[in-house]
């Protein structure tokens, strides 16, 4: 008997503790909800998908683990914001201001970022596979790359570009954004642009020594001049008989 109002007493004291606090989280997240008013918030874990919260002010609030994919945070203020470990998937945070944000292990795939600020902000372990506007000064040029090919395996041609060209504007001189860019211009049937870009791999190649990227580059270009009637199949290019097809040459590529 004892036990049980033991037992009893530590579940009642244990509400009493924790139910204030999902209390204030509910009410700050209806908060924000209404009035897009909630700086310094505590919303660790909060479920926000698909909000419209677009020009929302959320400078210093904890959103440690929200759930915030596809909502709009277009113009939002998270200056200052705890979003590490945030699900960001497909957000749009096209000019928000993020200065001095942690989103360490954010999951930032296919997120909007065009004109965001990002001064001191925190991207250790994030996924920013996919995401659009991505600042030269937040990535490397070897993982704008890793990106690239990434988005080439899966056919989405233009984002693997968008990466390959900012990997290129980090570093001119980088032969191998050249050749993939120029491999994936290929396959959209850009045979100018894809010459291009393969010309311009071969000069650095050549002025950098690199046997295996020329090799590359040559049988790149060689499958560039071969006519398009002496092909077996017509309409989008095969890979597939050219050095045992796109994603094993690109990976190949990788930053030599």
């Amino acid at each position: 008997m004892k036990s049980q109002i033991i037992a009893t007493a530590i579940f009642l004291t244990t509400i009493s503790l924790i139910t204030p606090a999902q209390a204030a989280n509910s009410e700050q997240i209806r908060q924000l909800l209404a009035s897009k008013q909630c700086q310094n918030c505590d919303l660790v874990g909060a479920g926000l998908v698909m909000a419209d919260l677009s020009g929302a002010n959320l400078s210093g609030a904890n959103l440690a683990g929200a759930n915030l994919s596809r909502a709009n945070l277009s113009g939002a203020d998270l200056r200052g914001a705890n979003l590490s470990g945030a699900g960001l998937f497909g957000v749009n945070l096209g000019g928000a201001k993020l200065n001095g944000a942690t989103l360490n292990g954010a999951d930032l795939r296919s997120t909007y970022l065009v004109n965001a600020q990002l001064t001191g902000v925190s991207l250790n372990g994030a996924n920013l596979q996919g995401a659009v506007g991505i600042p030269l000064k937040v990535a490397t040029l070897e993982e704008f790359y890793t990106w690239g090919v990434a988005e080439a395996e899966k056919g989405n041609a233009h984002q693997a570009i968008d990466h390959f060209s900012q990997a290129i504007a980090i570093n001119p001189n980088y032969a191998s954004a050249y050749l993939a860019r120029g491999i994936t211009r290929y396959q959209m049937l850009d045979r100018q642009g894809a010459t291009q870009d393969a010309q311009m791999a071969q000069k650095l190649y050549l002025a950098q020594n690199n046997t295996t990227g020329l090799q590359t580059v040559q049988a790149f270009i060689q499958e560039l001049q071969t006519p398009q009637t002496q092909k077996v199949s017509a309409g989008k290019p095969d890979f597939v008989d050219f050095i045992g097809g796109l994603s094993s040459l690109l990976l190949n590529l990788l930053p030599f």
